[in-house]
């Protein structure tokens, strides 16, 4: 079915409208924002409220895949990643194969596939997309830690799983026989490919923010840092999941950092932010809209085995994985484990290489079926039980707190800037001398009973004069880069000069972060 220009944009704002409604309804019952939206969608499409909008592989693969990479990487913490690259490396490629041998596998021997469908399968079916987990997991104030080997391990198993799939769709169109030579060699030589364009358009952008002082015009780089690494790496055939991934953290943990502005990081963040909220809540609405019920019932029986296939082999990989990798300085808890395994969420980059499949290939419809339902169960069995797995392991039980401390520092601030406003209005004779006195009294009693409630809080746990401190510091160190990048805008202190002190700052700053000080970094952070 084809639309007209009034028709698409007509159904594109309904779209928002279902997902504003969505995001209003998410803050009264506790359910993921995007499984909510794929619950939406699929009542929309069940009760066929809007025509048949097709979810086009090109679509998620050139607009929406770039923009999800690009601002996950960029707001990626380096620093944290580095220090858990081993896992999240093993997971985001022994993962990947083992997931996709697992499902070939069962697929093949218990459902009658082909193996070289079941091995597309399997492919499509690699890699993760918690994207419904790592925003439950920001709420609910997880270690950060484990929420970025979670995000990081996505964001590369997502360049692992297309490769495999780029490759045995090759050799299957080609009707080419399987070699493990050529399967390697090609793999390794596409990943590092991608990583290389990605490191070089990194740091081109990095060089470039530190040229520009413009807010918009860093901003517009980004984008085309975004979807620019994209179109060169598909033009180069190298991975386009993983150069712009690199690019992105590359730019957002230097270039964000030696070259913009506090004002510019704002809007960057913010503009981002936004593509991001835009982005998912249009994809997972036709995630939702994509599925027809009876028919994925037609085929429940190789989808039941294609998700038993995934959930074993996610759950074998991660705990062996992350056995192999714990250490007793960055240690893998068991209840970290569980919550790897069960936050390992298909989504729409699964249901996009199956749709992207050659329309003369035998098993197309069956494929895309398959897939599309055990995407669908993935995002809503573990999607909606992740907040009381957590709960259940008592992993958020001291983050109430710490969350409740952190709303009365934003009420206290609130209400120390509304008595600065009420006094620039007197000032200004702009009220009356009985409102003003009605007005401070009320607002100093507002400010008398918070700070009573972040005493009592503190008394009930300790760790908060921790966390208040810590905060105090990263602030204090964060105003010194501040001022430093301002003496490098100004020329009084030259760039080479300076990247000694940003290096020290970071460190001294990850110190803090992590909460692991010692002797040996003190010495490396003095400046």
């Amino acid at each position: 079915m084809t639309f007209s220009l009034l028709e698409k944009l007509e159904i594109w704002l309904v779209l928002l409208l279902a997902a504003s409604a969505t995001a209003v309804v998410v803050k009264w019952i506790r359910i993921p924002y995007s499984v909510a939206l794929v619950i939406a969608g699929l009542v929309i499409g069940q009760l066929e409220i809007l025509p048949p909008v097709a979810l086009r592989p090109e679509l998620v693969m050139f607009i929406f895949l770039p923009a999800l990479l690009f601002e996950a990487s960029y707001n990626l913490d380096l620093k944290i990643l580095r220090r858990n690259w081993k896992a999240v490396s093993v997971l985001a490629t022994i993962g990947v194969v083992a997931c996709m041998a697992g499902v070939a596998a069962l697929l093949h021997v218990a459902g009658g596939m082909q193996l070289e469908t079941t091995l597309l399968v399997g492919a499509m079916l690699a890699g993760t997309d918690p994207v419904a987990v790592v925003a439950l997991f920001r709420a609910m104030n997880i270690d950060k830690r484990l929420t970025v080997i979670l995000e990081g391990e996505s964001l590369f198993n997502d360049g692992t799983a297309v490769v495999l799939f780029k490759i045995f769709l090759a050799m299957v169109v080609s009707g080419a026989h399987f070699s493990l030579t050529n399967t390697i060699g090609s793999f390794f030589l596409v990943v590092c490919g991608g990583i290389l364009l990605g490191v070089a358009i990194g740091f081109i952008a990095s060089r470039l923010t530190s040229v520009l002082d413009d807010h918009m015009l860093e901003t517009t780089l980004t984008l085309v840092t975004a979807y620019g690494t994209y179109i060169v790496a598909e033009r180069l055939h190298v991975s386009e999941v993983i150069a712009v991934v690199v690019a992105g953290i590359i730019l957002g943990n230097y270039g964000s950092r030696n070259g913009m502005s506090a004002s510019t990081r704002l809007a960057v963040h913010s503009f981002w932010e936004y593509v991001t909220f835009f982005v998912n809540s249009i994809l997972f609405l036709l995630i939702g809209m994509q599925i027809k019920l009876p028919v994925l019932l037609a085929h429940a029986n190789l989808i039941g085995l294609g998700l038993v296939a995934v959930l074993v082999t996610r759950l074998l990989s991660v705990h062996v994985i992350c056995q192999l990798v714990s250490t007793a300085r960055l240690p893998i808890p068991l209840s970290w484990r569980h919550l790897l395994f069960w936050g390992g969420l298909r989504g729409a980059l699964g249901m996009a290489l199956a749709l992207s499949l050659p329309l003369t290939f035998a098993d197309r419809e069956l494929v895309i079926n398959v897939v599309f339902g055990i995407v669908l169960l993935t995002l809503l069995v573990p999607g909606l039980t992740m907040g009381t797995l957590v709960r259940l392991m008592d992993m958020n039980q001291k983050d109430g707190k710490a969350t409740k401390y952190q709303e009365y520092k934003g009420l206290l601030s609130a209400y120390s800037q509304e008595l600065a406003d009420l006094t620039q209005l007197r000032e200004e004779s702009r009220i009356s001398s009985s409102g003003y006195q009605v007005w401070n009294e009320h607002i100093r009693n507002k400010i008398d009973a918070t700070d009573q409630n972040i005493k009592s809080l503190k008394l009930s746990d300790s760790s908060i004069d921790e966390m208040q401190d810590r905060q105090a510091k990263i602030h204090l160190l964060e105003g010194r880069r501040a001022y430093l990048d301002k003496l490098v805008r100004t020329g009084t202190l030259p760039q080479e000069s300076a990247h000694h002190l940003f290096v020290a700052l970071d460190c001294e700053l990850d110190a803090i972060s992590s909460g692991s000080q010692t002797e040996d970094t003190q010495e490396k952070i003095q400046i």
